[in-house]
């Protein structure tokens, strides 16, 4: 019997031993929630910043030279012969090909025999200026003769420019100095005023054509500046004219740019560029990452005395970085660059970075609303 009563004590005593282990971890652990203070967020914020936003467009340009020249003949005939050939440097003047009009000859007789009445008439007026002095030639007769002297001196001026005209159709120069980017006859070849004997680029730099939607032409002025990329190398170039009118062709404006440095750059080949299309200077400007969206409209959320503003703003132009604010906030406000999901309007936190003051007084007022004690540094 006193053996029986044992076992039942001690199962008891184990019995009450399980529970008390079942049940003291769950005190003490609620015991430790207890303890837990909610610190708030620490936040990273700045004050806005006045900046020019540029926003650039990549567009693709056609290499020309800076000057070019289509040279044509004035006159049909034949190719008797050439002066040069595509790659030449040649300078102003200097003779491209000959053509045989057939008229050369015929305008240089012309003006020969329009030489010889002329001087001939002129001798004859000399002689009668003497008679016409001594009162021996009447008045009338004078000037009839002084008449057809100029009348012969016309003639002959006339006859000049034709043979001159017939030269130069006869004999091609270039009108330029510069490089032959093509020249397309040869000896023998049939030619007229309407055939391009030879394409000349002028010395120098070279230009730059390209086209652009009606969003952009309305940024663009003759002037401004914009990046020419080349198989890894930068050039500089100015946009020299902006057409106001749209190309039939592309239904595009088309913009000619000039490249001083350009010399290296083939012409006809394609370049990238890259043009300022939008721009907003001396803005006040906050980062992208700041500006949040609800239902579509922009808000922005400062710091202030350990908690946060929500501040609906409106944004004007973006690039990848910054973002132009028109109003909402100020310039000496602290916009709040960070962003958990503890953020909304009123909440408390702390400044990261901010003095230790105020960390202490941010994380007094957290466990002062817990209702836990502050927890001792030394410990």
């Amino acid at each position: 019997m006193t053996k029986k009563k044992t076992f039942i004590i001690a199962g008891a005593v184990v019995i009450v031993a399980a529970v008390a282990g079942l049940t003291l971890p769950k005190v003490l652990e609620g015991k430790k929630e207890e303890l837990v203070a909610e610190v708030p967020p620490a936040v990273t914020a700045e004050k806005p910043e006045t900046r020019t936003i540029e926003i650039s467009n990549e567009l693709i340009g056609t290499i020309e030279p800076d000057s070019i020249v289509h040279v044509m003949p004035l006159g049909a005939g034949e190719v008797t012969s050439v002066g040069v050939k595509t790659g030449d440097v040649v300078s102003a003047g200097q003779l491209l090909c000959v053509i045989d009009t057939k008229q050369v000859e015929s305008t240089r007789i012309t003006t020969e025999t329009a030489r010889i009445t002329y001087e001939d008439a002129k001798k004859n007026l000399d002689r009668y200026s003497v008679l016409y002095a001594a009162g021996d030639v009447a008045e009338a007769d004078y000037q009839s003769l002084a008449d057809k002297v100029e009348m012969a001196r016309l003639q002959y001026e006339n006859a000049k420019i034709a043979y001159k005209i017939q030269m130069e159709s006869s004999q091609v120069t270039a009108p330029i100095a510069g490089r032959v980017e093509s020249f397309n006859i040869s000896v023998h070849d049939m030619v007229s005023p309407q055939t391009t004997l030879c394409v000349i680029s002028g010395e120098g730099g070279k230009s730059l054509t390209f086209y652009v939607s009606e969003r952009i032409v309305g940024g663009l002025k003759a002037g401004d500046s914009i990046r020419v990329e080349k198989n890894g190398t930068d050039h500089e170039a100015a946009i020299t004219e902006v057409s106001t009118m749209i190309d039939q062709a592309s239904g595009l404006f088309k913009v000619k740019a000039s490249i001083p440095d350009g010399d290296t750059l083939a012409t006809g080949t394609s370049v990238k560029l890259y043009v300022i299309a939008q721009r907003a200077e001396n803005v006040l400007t906050v980062p992208v990452d700041s500006v949040y969206y609800e239902g579509g409209n922009p808000f922005i959320y400062t710091y202030a005395d350990g908690s946060l503003k929500k501040n609906a703003v409106t944004v004007g132009l973006a690039n990848n970085e910054y973002m132009e604010v028109q109003s909402g906030i100020t310039a000496e406000d602290q916009v709040v660059t960070t962003w958990t999901s503890e953020l909304y309007d009123g909440s408390r936190v702390t400044l990261a970075g901010g003095n230790e003051n105020e960390s202490q007084t941010a994380q007094g007022m957290a466990e002062e609303g817990t209702g836990a004690e502050p927890s001792d540094p030394a410990q």
